[in-house]
C-alpha cells in the first residue's frame, strides 16, 4: 500500500480508503473483522457520516485501539451551526475519539445550501469553532454538482472534495480534478462502483488507478472484499485498450436512465424527496431488504405525494422519466418493507 499526501494538509494517508456505508448491514462483530482486516492490510483512510446509521459506532469499537494510526473522516447533512456542533460531538462519542481528522459538509449541491452554510450562525461557523477547539483537524466538502464543487474549493476553505468518480461517471476528470490538483485540494473518489451499477471490481479499479492522486473510498461488507480490492494495489496497474473498450461497452449498455444525484430536479413543489427515491434500487442492492427500506423510509414515504406534474423532468439534464421511475422504485420499497428478511 502506498501513502500519499492528502492535499496540502501535510498528512499522508493510504491511497485506497474505506467507505463505511456497507458496514451498517453487518453485526458489530462482523464489522470489526472487516474494519480490522482493512487496517491490517494498510488502509488508514476511513470515511463515514453521522447519517450512516451505526457505522460510526462500529468504527469506534473496531478502530479506537489504533486511533493514532488512522485518518478518520465523517460528515453531516446539517446546514445550521447548532445542529452541526451537535453532530460533531455525537460523531466523537460514537467514534470513541477526541477529534476527527476530516469533517465534511455532506452533499452541498445547491446554492441555497451553500448560502445557509456560510450565513451567520451557519454550519461553517460551527465547524471552524470545532476546529479551534481541537475537535476537527481539517474541513472538507462532498457534492454531486461539478459547478458547485468547483465554486466551493475555489474559496480555499476546504482541504478536500469528495465527488462521484468511476468509468460511468467520468465528468469530474475534465475540470474538477484539474482545479483541485492546482489548488492542492485532495480528491476523494466516492462511488467507485457507481452506486452498484459496476459489478466488475477489477475493471473499476483499472480505471481509477489510471488517474493520479485519487483516494477511492469503496465500501466493503466482508474481509474477502477488502482483500480483493487491496490486491489490485499490490501490483502495477495493467489497464489495457481492451479494458477501456469494455468500460465503454458497459457505460453504453447502462444508458442514460439512472440517477446521477445532481439534484437539479429539486425541490419538488409537492415535497417528494426525488433523489432519495431515484437511487433506491442501487441503495437496496447494498443492504438487506429490511435495512434498506428502513434506511430509506423518510425519502420513499414522500413518493406518494408525486402528482406527475413533470416539473422535475423539465429540470433534469438527463431527461429521465422521473415520475415513472419513482413509481417503480416505490413498489420495490413496499415489497422490501413487507419482507421478513
Amino acid at each position: 500500500m502506498k501513502y500519499l499526501p492528502f492535499g496540502k494538509t501535510g498528512v499522508s494517508v493510504s491511497e485506497l480508503g474505506f467507505g463505511a456505508i456497507p458496514v451498517i448491514r453487518l453485526t458489530f462483530d462482523e464489522a470489526e473483522r472487516v474494519l480490522r482486516t482493512a487496517f491490517d492490510r494498510g488502509i488508514t483512510l476511513f470515511d463515514t457520516a453521522n447519517l450512516y446509521h451505526d457505522s460510526e459506532e462500529k468504527i469506534g469499537r473496531a478502530l479506537s485501539p489504533v486511533r493514532d494510526k488512522i485518518f478518520l473522516a465523517t460528515k453531516s447533512m446539517k446546514r445550521d451551526g447548532k445542529s452541526v456542533a451537535e453532530h460533531i460531538d455525537l460523531s466523537l462519542k460514537r467514534l470513541k475519539t477526541d477529534y476527527v481528522d476530516l469533517f465534511q459538509f455532506h452533499q452541498v449541491a445547491q446554492e441555497k445550501d451553500r448560502e445557509v452554510i456560510y450565513a451567520p450562525g451557519g454550519a461553517m461557523e460551527a465547524a471552524l469553532a470545532a476546529q479551534r477547539a481541537g475537535k476537527v483537524r481539517f474541513i472538507g466538502v462532498s457534492s454531486h454538482s461539478i459547478p458547485m464543487a468547483m465554486k466551493l474549493i475555489r474559496t480555499g476553505d476546504f482541504v478536500s472534495i469528495q465527488f462521484p468518480f468511476n468509468f460511468i461517471e467520468t465528468e469530474a476528470a475534465d475540470a474538477l480534478h484539474p482545479l483541485a490538483r492546482e489548488l492542492g485540494v485532495a480528491i476523494l473518489a466516492m462511488k467507485p462502483f457507481a452506486g452498484g451499477a459496476i459489478t466488475d471490481a477489477a475493471l473499476a479499479f483499472k480505471y481509477l488507478r489510471s488517474h493520479a492522486d485519487l483516494f477511492p473510498i469503496p465500501g466493503y461488507d466482508s474481509a474477502e472484499s477488502v482483500e480483493q480490492v487491496v490486491s489490485f494495489y499490490d501490483a502495477p496497474n495493467n489497464a489495457s485498450g481492451k479494458d477501456f473498450e469494455e468500460m465503454a461497452r458497459i457505460k453504453s449498455e447502462l444508458g442514460g436512465e439512472f440517477c446521477r444525484r445532481c439534484e437539479y430536479c429539486q425541490p419538488c413543489p409537492f415535497g417528494v424527496a426525488i433523489t432519495g427515491g431515484m437511487i433506491y434500487p442501487l441503495l437496496a442492492s447494498r443492504m438487506s431488504p429490511k435495512v434498506a427500506s428502513g434506511f430509506a423510509a423518510a425519502n420513499l414515504d414522500t413518493v406518494p405525494n408525486c402528482t406527475e406534474c413533470g416539473v422535475c423532468v423539465t429540470r433534469c439534464p438527463y431527461t429521465l422519466p422521473i415520475p415513472a421511475m419513482l413509481k417503480k422504485h416505490y413498489e420495490l420499497y413496499l415489497e422490501h418493507r413487507n419482507s421478513k428478511e
